[in-house]
């Protein structure tokens, strides 16, 4: 059927039934993603396919999964070329043809599923997908600053029905192959051993939709709904969103809101939006973040962790919250504390993370069995990784290594969570300062991705590298940092909440700061931030950082601790919280909030940034950048301090920081650094 074709990212075969099995398996990559090259190749096979036609085609991955997207790089290339809309276009004819065959065609998915991935199989007429926990199907592009280009906006809505489809393209969210079945998206599930059989039947028997899910497919997209609802959906999209900073949600609305019951049409409004988001700075800043992200998961890459059995002292919020994460990603975990009775909250909280993140009892079980009480700290000895996590005082944490080093495997690492104490100070009682780092985790645990490696001058480098990789076993995204106070989330963070707090102190509300932080991009308010890491633990890191920063910690806030207000875990704060919420008073609609609010916040993160970079914390602008946002939520869409001073212009930045000391003081001088190269 394809003599004289030659290809080289796809392979052929024909059954006994006349059925073409086409697999991709792109040269070259551990991953299929679709470039220019496998769609070349796709589109020679489509056009003799239409032309010789069988009885059916099956599409199926050579890899351990499906298709992981488009190439990203190769987009990146051609907007900076000017030729987004002509490879959207072009990927569209393909798969629109691939839709036309006049025979069954059928997705046959095991593994990852997105983006391009996922568009491609909507081009074919059924779907089949392995019950396998790793498959997962989704539409992530709204995370990269576009939408859907290839068909997915056009397609999905009236095959699952519009309000199921824009939830899925609008978050991004991956969903299991047992959820995709339910809302239509799959035809069929089965193992992944017979997959191809699986999708074999369909081509020879064919497939019925559910009745219901068709009417609600068309229902859902006919002209007067679609009116009606798109504007209840952008409302709900500007809660999480706001359309200058976050445009693609609403430029995805839109299309949907536009397009008829021609597909042609729809494609073609489809395509001209996501080209013109590609231009946008919130579109090449999102892409920057996805690259730093691969970026710091390479980091462990190629190493050996040699640990599996993991010990953590403290059963404290955070000890208690690392071992659990520790257990539910598959290691054998010691929690050690005075008492038990320390130690049974931390394994109460375990269960509902368990219960949270596993579902059944069956993968339940055997993380709760994973995860042992320790009050004698038996596990020392045997653990590969031992975890201190007390609270933040050098001699206390000193006398933890004393006891514990003398009991460890000559192999195993000794790390240190703490979040603020350098480790050339903590380290002049280790005896093997070598295998002595710090493994710097943030709250809440299960939530935040980023965790902060930091070394020393001493350090070995095999066991750096162990440490990265482990980090990467347990799913975190490691950045390296020197050891310098606060390394570098905490020592960014703390001018933003300290300026904060004195604007509290000031007068100005604290609804009125957490607004004005989230119009930056924030994901949360300092005030509120302040309440949900706990003031016990701010006011603690402030202390040791304040000195070295040249500021002065924030009265109010060791006032609040002195009347017993440490924040969320109280109940009471800044704020009072009732079922894990703040209950923010309200303030007075006539209040002005000052005009330079968000400066004073914001650019104190940005001096510190420059400073950090000077000083040599973290090894390029680009890891900085990356430790920032996935540590502190800093607005992705603005791609990161650094990034932000290059596109704002450093003199600009320099000269508000100026007004702003001989306004305030001296806590707003620029520091050196503000004339690294790295910045223009």
């Amino acid at each position: 059927m394809f003599e004289g074709l030659r290809f080289t990212h796809w392979r052929h075969e024909i059954d006994s039934d006349g059925i073409i099995l086409l697999t991709l398996d792109r040269a070259g990559s551990s991953v299929n993603a679709l470039n220019s090259a496998v769609l070349d190749e796709l589109a020679q096979m489509v056009e003799r396919l239409s032309l010789e036609l069988p009885k059916g085609v099956i599409i199926r991955s050579g890899k351990s999964g499906f298709i992981v997207g488009a190439d990203i790089h190769e987009f990146e290339e051609f907007d900076k070329q000017g030729r987004v809309l002509e490879s959207i276009e072009n990927g569209q004819r393909i798969f629109q043809n691939l839709a036309r065959l006049r025979c069954p065609t059928v997705a046959a998915i095991n593994g990852v599923c997105m983006g391009g991935g996922t568009e491609l199989s909507l081009a074919c007429r059924y779907r089949v997908a392995s019950r396998d926990p790793a498959t997962r199907i989704g539409l992530p592009e709204v995370m990269l600053g576009i939408h859907p280009g290839w068909g997915g906006s056009a397609r999905l809505p009236r095959l699952i029905g519009a309000p199921q489809a824009l939830d899925l393209m609008l978050t991004g969210r991956a969903i299991s192959a047992e959820n995709a079945k339910a809302l239509g998206l799959i035809d069929a599930l089965t193992s992944a051993e017979l997959l191809v059989e699986s999708a074999k039947e369909l081509i020879l028997h064919g497939h019925i939709r559910d009745i219901v899910q068709r009417a609600r497919a068309w229902a859902t997209n006919i002209w007067p709904v679609r009116q009606i609802l798109a504007p209840m959906v952008r409302k709900q999209a500007a809660v999480k969103a706001r359309p200058d900073q976050y445009p693609a949600p609403f430029a995805l609305i839109e299309v949907w809101r536009r397009g008829g019951s021609n597909i042609s049409q729809r494609l073609k409004l489809e395509a001209r939006s996501v080209a013109k988001l590609a231009t946008t700075p919130t579109c090449r800043n999102l892409i920057r973040v996805f690259f730093l992200q691969e970026q710091m998961k390479n980091l462990g890459a190629g190493t050996d962790a040699a640990i599996q059995r993991v010990h953590v002292i403290g059963a404290g919020v955070m000890g208690g919250d690392i071992a659990a994460w520790c257990a539910l990603r598959g290691f054998d975990v010691t929690l050690q504390d005075r008492e038990m009775k320390f130690i049974q909250p931390a394994l109460d909280r375990a269960q509902i993370l368990f219960a949270k993140r596993l579902k059944t009892p069956e993968l339940i079980a055997p993380a709760a069995a994973r995860l042992k009480a320790d009050v004698e700290g038996k596990g020392v000895a045997d653990a590969d990784l031992v975890i201190e996590a007390i609270f933040e005082n050098l001699e206390a944490k000193q006398a933890v290594y004393q006891l514990v080093e003398p009991q460890l495997k000559p192999t195993a690492l000794l790390v240190t969570n703490t979040s603020s104490i350098p480790l050339d100070e903590l380290r002049t009682v280790i005896t093997r300062p070598g295998q002595f780092l710090g493994l710097h985790y943030f709250n809440p645990v299960a939530q935040m991705p980023l965790v902060e490696v930091v070394s020393h001058e001493a350090v070995d480098a095999v066991a750096q590298k162990r440490l990265l990789a482990f980090a990467r076993a347990i799913d975190k995204l490691p950045v390296p940092v020197k050891s310098s106070p606060g390394f570098l989330v905490n020592r960014i963070l703390t001018p933003y909440q300290f300026e904060a707090v004195m604007m509290y102190a000031e007068g100005v509300p604290g609804p009125v700061l957490d607004k004005a932080a989230k119009r930056f991009g924030m994901p949360m308010g300092p005030i509120e931030l302040a309440d949900t890491v706990g003031l016990d633990v701010a006011a603690s890191v402030g202390k040791i950082l304040a000195p070295f920063l040249g500021l002065e910690a924030p009265p109010s806030m060791e006032a609040l601790l002195q009347s017993g207000k440490r924040g969320k875990k109280d109940g009471e704060g800044f704020y009072k919280w009732e079922n894990g919420k703040p209950v923010k008073p309200a303030v007075d609609p006539n209040y002005q909030e000052p005009a330079d609010i968000t400066d004073r916040m914001i650019l104190p993160m940005l001096n510190e940034a420059v400073a950090s970079l000077h000083d040599g914390v973290v090894e390029n602008a680009e890891l900085l950048d990356a430790g920032v946002i996935f540590g502190t939520g800093f607005a992705p869409f603005r791609g990161g301090p650094i990034q932000y001073i290059r596109s704002e212009g450093v003199d600009k930045i320099k000269a508000q920081l100026e007004a702003l000391e001989a306004k305030y003081g001296k806590r707003f001088a620029p520091k050196a650094g503000w004339d690294n190269a790295a910045l223009g």
